[in-house]
């Protein structure tokens, strides 16, 4: 977030939900979190998401 110059509250309302929600995804203690939400989060940092299951 630092790099793209984000506020929580920015990226929160760049994936269209809460900043409370945002807490809960960058939280590494969150069992909650959708791979929508993840996909959505990597999308607004300019990333994407890669899931493997090996």
């Amino acid at each position: 977030m630092k790099a793209q110059g984000l506020t929580r509250a920015a990226m929160a309302a760049e994936m269209e939900t809460s900043r409370a929600q945002l807490n809960r995804v960058l939280d590494p203690e969150a069992s909650n979190v959708t791979l929508d939400t993840l996909s959505r989060a990597a999308r607004v940092l300019g990333r994407s998401l890669k899931v493997e299951l090996v």
